[in-house]
This record gives structure tokens, C-alpha cells and sequence, in this order.
């Protein structure tokens, strides 16, 4: 076994289809929505839809995502607040294409959170994927 291997393993580390995934299932990186999806169902990620409430009332918003908007202020302090302080819980951030939450999972990590996914293909789609609401992910109003 190469030194390379060895490194991953003993990390707890593997990539699998562009995605960073930890020994516990846990992403950090960047993720599809039906992953997000899939781990939310499961009670392992918090999913945040970060734009602007008037996209939130012509699209909807992930079912089981919470509403907070990168624009309004006390954004981190509210994030801090879903996590219940703890820094290292898994969060999703979900935007329109994946721009904005790239953006702001980089700010986030800069203030020490440290297992924060961003959902590269958004709610309308990117060139990551089709989007939340291509894929007929479920949506609330």
C-alpha cells in the first residue's frame, strides 16, 4: 500500500464523485442535493437556504431547510444558533447556483466552522447539476 493510501486511511478520508466524504458520512466540500437531501432525511446535515426571501416565496425552499438569509444581519449568529454553538455539526448552505453559498461557506470556515457543505448545483441548477427543483427534490412555501 502506497504512502498516499495510507495518508487516506489513516485520515478517515475518501473521495468519492467529486464529493469529500469523512469516515462518519459527514461531507465537507461541496455536495449534490439529492446528498443533502438524502443526509437531512437522515437527521446528519442542517440545510440552510441563504437567499433573499423574495426567491424564497417565487421558488420555495427545500423541505427541512431553514430559512436565513445571507443578507440580513446576525447571518453567522444565527447559523451559530441552528448548530447549537457547536462549530464542527454538519450544515448546508443552498442558494439559487451555488455562487452565493460557495461564497459564504468560504466566510464561514474563515470563522471557524469546519464541516460546511456548499450545494454547488443550488435550487435552479448550474453546471454541477440540474438544480433542487429539476430533480423534483420536495419544496415548501
Amino acid at each position: 500500500m502506497g504512502i498516499i493510501a495510507v495518508l487516506m486511511l489513516f485520515a478517515g478520508i475518501f473521495i468519492s464523485s467529486g464529493t469529500v466524504w469523512a469516515a462518519d458520512g459527514a461531507l465537507n466540500g461541496r455536495a449534490s442535493a439529492p446528498q443533502v437531501y438524502s443526509m437531512m432525511r437522515n437527521s446528519r446535515i442542517e440545510l440552510v437556504d441563504i437567499r433573499r426571501p423574495q426567491e424564497w416565496q417565487q421558488t420555495g425552499v427545500g423541505s427541512g431547510a431553514h430559512r436565513i438569509s445571507m443578507h440580513q444581519s446576525g447571518f453567522v449568529k444565527r447559523i451559530d444558533t441552528l448548530l447549537g454553538g457547536d462549530r464542527s455539526r454538519p450544515v448546508a448552505l443552498i442558494c439559487a447556483r451555488g455562487v452565493r453559498s460557495a461564497h459564504m461557506k468560504a466566510q464561514l470556515n474563515a470563522l471557524g466552522f469546519t464541516n460546511v457543505t456548499n450545494v454547488s448545483e443550488g435550487m435552479l441548477g448550474s453546471q454541477a447539476g440540474p438544480g433542487w427543483l429539476k430533480r423534483k427534490l420536495p419544496t415548501r412555501k
